[in-house]
């Protein structure tokens, strides 16, 4: 029997009870414990100890010693993250012989970081060395961290438990060996028997071009995707703690909400673009390449089967799937009369907003006007608009500050539909920005103010999804599918 390989998720990981009750043992016993290979997540808010808080931007180990203040600040840090590990490790096992044991790897690696980052600062003291050039290094190298202690305390766990688990270490720790990332893991698996051995993999995975250098904050996503097609798995299966459903519940209502049992990978990449990750779009990308179907599971409801994402799935009659957006983006709009029959104007524009590392969530045109929709920080925005007006000096550059709304489906190609969601929002008195829709009926995207956000949720949601969704819209999907 071919093997699954499964991702737990941070907040999943961190919840002990519920993930060796739901997800790692359940009521599995024997041989069905095991052609399974799990891939694991720093535990929740670790990563943000590491690098810097994912929301509010707290400063990190990484932030601080890449920082220009304190330059001693960040060791006080990594003593915290050292501090924050064995509170977890104690809550985990309990003064069990076990705790000792988990402290002591993790007071290793932290000891091992903390040389390795003093020893780099007084490299750096020498002007022939620079620290700028090795922070991208430095990132990797504490992102190991958070991974390998929560995969070495799974692991531990388990043979608790008398489960024959194997921690793999794919961190590349101690390794005079840089290979590349598939060698790594086959290197690793080599000797692990899966029918009677039960491997538990860190997160992170040390490859020469670095994962957080290439992927950002979605590497251990990455890392499960070219794992499961290396073992030609026949599913991989991620484990969160949420159903992935038609919107929000905590927005739109538990009760409103429905849970999505099949879609595509292309409605997963739609997803991503909003920033509402079902999976990392390089991960499902690798997955879709492999033919593995992906399956989503709530951590927390183990008895539901989840959602599969295929890359042939097409429902039997159109509809809107998912309503979801984006809040705190940017309407960046260049406007030059005389762009109209230039061939590659917006080459520069492009450029400037890749220098600068600002993503294009969305993209409009006309004659004499390109606006990109972006996600980035004002400072970096302001520095990618001069840079646009100095290489297009006929263009004016301007910045607003917007959000999208977005109207989600493997096939949402209902007659009426758009009006049906323009006319929502209207009589919601949510006033449009714009519009736009692709030819391949995957989604509707409208831009509004950030103020309207939640009101265009609940009112699209309502209109388009909910079983009291309105009667032209309900008419049409049922006409569809007869």
């Amino acid at each position: 029997m071919s093997c699954t390989v499964e991702k737990i998720g941070g907040t999943s990981i961190a919840n002990t009870g519920a993930i060796v009750k739901n997800v790692l043992i359940g009521g599995r016993r024997g041989d069905d414990l095991y052609n399974r290979i799990f891939v694991v997540s720093a535990y929740a808010g670790m990563t943000d100890l590491l690098l810097e808080h994912k929301k509010s931007g707290a400063p990190g180990v990484f932030s601080l010693f890449a920082g220009a203040g304190n330059k001693w600040a960040w060791t006080e840090a990594l003593s915290a993250v050292s501090a924050a590990m064995e509170k977890k490790n104690a809550e985990i096992f309990a003064g069990e012989p076990e705790q000792d044991e988990a402290d002591s790897f993790a007071r290793e690696r932290i000891e091992d970081v903390r040389n390795c980052l003093i020893d780099l600062h007084r490299l750096c003291a020498y002007g022939q060395f620079r620290l700028d050039e090795n922070l991208s290094t430095v990132k990797e190298v504490l992102c190991a961290l958070g991974e390998a202690h929560s995969a070495f305390n799974t692991a531990l766990l388990l043979r608790q438990r008398g489960v024959r688990a194997v921690f793999v270490d794919l961190t590349g720790w101690r390794d005079e060996l840089a290979p590349p990332l598939e060698a790594r893991m086959e290197a690793a698996l080599a000797n692990i028997d899966l029918s009677r051995e039960l491997p538990i993999v860190s997160g992170y995975a040390s490859c020469p071009q670095g994962l957080v250098r290439q992927f950002g904050r979605g590497y251990t996503e990455v890392t499960f995707a070219r794992l499961a097609a290396l073992a030609g798995a026949r599913e991989a299966i991620i484990h969160k703690e949420f159903h992935l459903s038609s919107a929000d519940p905590k927005l739109v209502g538990k009760h409103k909400v429905r849970k999505i049992g099949a879609t595509n990978y292309d409605v997963a990449d739609q997803l991503s673009n909003m920033g509402m990750e079902a999976v990392h779009p390089k991960a499902a990308k690798t997955l879709r390449q492999a033919g593995i179907p992906l399956r989503v599971k709530n951590t927390f409801d183990p008895q539901d089967e989840g959602t599969v994402i295929s890359a042939d799935y097409m429902p039997k009659a159109p509809r809107a799937d998912i309503i979801t957006g984006m809040k705190g983006i940017y309407s960046l709009e260049v406007f030059d009369q005389d762009m109209v029959g230039e061939k590659g104007y917006d080459v520069a524009i492009l450029d400037a907003l890749t220098r600068h590392s600002i993503r294009i969530v969305s993209k409009c045109s006309n004659a004499n006007t390109i606006t990109h929709f972006v996600e980035g920080s004002r400072k970096a925005l302001k520095r990618a608009a001069a840079d646009i007006e100095r290489a297009l000096p006929g263009a004016t550059v301007s910045a607003t500050r917007v959000a999208i709304v977005s109207v989600i489906g493997a096939n949402i190609d209902i007659s009426g539909i758009t009006a049906e969601a323009l006319g929502a929002l209207h009589s919601a008195g949510v006033k449009l920005s714009g519009l736009q829709q692709v030819s391949r009926k995957t989604d509707i995207q409208a831009v509004i103010a950030e103020e309207d956000f939640d009101t265009a949720i609940r009112t699209l949601h309502a209109a388009l999804v909910e079983e009291g969704a309105r009667p032209r819209i309900r008419e049409r999907r049922e006409q569809a599918a007869a």
